[in-house]
Parts: structure tokens; sequence; C-alpha cells
């Protein structure tokens, strides 16, 4: 697999290529079935490919007029067949969203098994 650092900045780069091209489908591949996704006070468990495609499909708003991101990230820890990184996302000139993802290995690569809200700095 190479340089983890490499794959894993390749994942997030496939990641925001997505975003910015508004592909729900391609966004929601990248999710491992089943995930979680965690905000405060709430745990959304994701059991289908199709749950993750709506999110994004109805989100795209907040990524409107946007083309380009920004990322800053830190892998945290590492075990076999997974990965933790915290992602920092900017756009438009500003710090937008920050989240801890803990990658597994998938059927085609790295997928997002959890992911959590983080505070942003």
């Amino acid at each position: 697999m190479g340089n983890i650092q490499e794959t894993v900045d390749a994942f997030f780069d496939r990641y925001a290529r997505a975003l910015l091209d508004h592909d729900a489908r391609a966004l929601a591949g990248l999710y491992a079935v089943p995930s979680l996704i965690i905000f405060p006070g709430r745990s959304i468990p994701v059991s289908e490919a199709r749950q993750t495609e709506e999110f994004f499909a109805s989100a795209w708003g907040q990524y409107e007029g946007i083309s380009e991101l920004e990322k800053q990230l830190a892998i945290l820890g590492e075990a076999p067949g997974s990965v933790w990184v915290d992602v920092t996302w900017s756009y438009g000139g500003r710090l937008r969203e920050r989240f801890c993802y803990q990658l597994v290995n998938g059927p085609a690569g790295y997928q997002i098994a959890v992911l959590t809200l983080m505070a942003a700095d």
C-alpha cells in the first residue's frame, strides 16, 4: 500500500474532489457500511450506502460556490487495517470544518468507518 501518509492524503484528495463535484455517489463509496457518524448529542449509525448518498445530496447548499478545498491532515494513530486522521477543512479563505476520521481497509482501499465532529481551532 506504500507510505501511509501518501495513501491517506490521496484518499482525502478523492474525498475533496467528490465534494467539489457534488458527487454524492462517489462520497457514499468512501464510507464503510456499517459506519458511524458522531455529532454532539447525536450518533447516526449508517447501515446502507444510500443513507450517506442522500445526506450529501441534501447538503450541497453549504458548498455552493466553493471551487477549492484545503485540507490539513494529522495522523493520530494506526492499527492493523485502520488509521485515525484529524482533518481540518478550509474554503473561502477560512477554516470551516474539523473532523476525526477512522479509516478502515475496504474492498477498494480505505473507507470511513467513524466520523467525529471536532472543535475547530
